[in-house]
């Protein structure tokens, strides 16, 4: 479409949303639940809200924002103009916080939006289109006290070729077509060295050099001390299952549902979310020792697994 670009970015600036309020103020109970699912045993809470809980504030939840709070027009203009060139698809691709004052059990949070960006033309493995970039300024009592960008991707997805599939035997269920690939990781300056490793075979975890804690997934600075210096140590690559969900619904073309995806307390105290493989879904049980392996997802992407046991 002639001039599209141009008529993307003249929403830079606009109002995404305003008028957000959250649905409660930040409070004990949503805290500890948070820190339970989490692993955080950082004193420090819940006399203060862990900082990457920013977003959870703001969300709407299953009932909405109450009146009052809005997506804008501009918004939702700028995504009808995607979906009338064919960007009819979307997939959030990133997330970056800042934070500049702790949230505490009381604070009643504010939050408005604007469209901070909209890039040139890309082509992605997923489809060709545009990265909408919005920036989220949350408020406590009025004062601001962090900021979140979300980026998607708004595409037109690439039509697949459908390929003929060999004979299978009854009881053998039919591979996935290597066209569907599963979806690329974001790897961004926070995470990058973690998939250094992965490439090396190694599963790294990070370690403060100036408490020790270990801490995973990979963050810019320390929970416990607040130290932006860090090393790492390769994980011993034994662990256990900590939690585990079974997926049915809904289907997605890389994966071959039902199948579980695990919560794996690792030996070293810190927890992944992984794949299970070497067992059958309904064998999974929480406490299931399981140790790391890589599994070869395609020509271009290499992932941390776990291989469970079943006794």
């Amino acid at each position: 479409m002639h001039g599209l670009y141009e008529r993307l970015r003249a929403y830079e600036g606009r109002v995404a949303a305003s008028g957000g309020e959250g649905r409660d103020p930040v409070n004990e109970p949503m805290i500890r639940h948070w820190c339970e699912a989490m692993g955080d045993t950082n004193p420090a809470y819940p006399g203060i809200a862990p900082p990457t809980m920013l977003q959870a504030w703001t969300m709407g939840g299953l009932g909405g924002h109450p009146a009052g709070s809005a997506r804008s027009e501009a918004y939702d203009e700028l995504l009808a103009l995607l979906d009338e060139a064919g960007c009819t698809s979307v997939v959030a691709t990133d997330c970056e916080q800042e934070y500049l004052r702790p949230l505490r059990p009381g604070d009643r949070i504010t939050f408005d939006a604007v469209i901070e960006s909209v890039s040139p033309r890309k082509t992605t493995k997923l489809g060709t289109g545009h990265f909408v970039t919005t920036r989220m300024d949350v408020r406590a009592g009025g004062e601001l006290a962090g900021t979140h960008r979300f980026r998607i991707l708004k595409y037109a997805p690439v039509r697949q070729k459908r390929k003929r599939k060999p004979e299978q035997k009854p009881e053998q269920k039919p591979e996935r077509s290597r066209e569907a690939m599963r979806p690329r990781p974001v790897i961004n300056r926070d995470n990058a060295g973690f998939w250094e490793g992965v490439a090396a075979h190694k599963l790294l975890i990070q370690r403060c050099t100036g408490c020790g804690t270990l801490r995973f997934p990979w963050l810019p600075g320390c929970g416990g001390c607040g130290s932006p210096e860090w090393d790492t140590v390769a994980a011993s690559g034994t662990g256990t299952v900590f939690s585990y969900v079974v997926m049915h619904h809904p289907p997605f073309p890389a994966f071959d549902p039902p199948y579980a995806v695990g919560l794996i307390e690792l030996a070293e105290g810190v927890r992944i979310v992984s794949d299970i493989t070497g067992v059958p879904y309904d064998k999974v049980r929480i406490g299931m020792p399981v140790e790391l392996e890589f599994l070869r997802a395609d020509d271009e992407l290499e992932l941390p697994v776990f291989r469970g046991a079943v006794a």
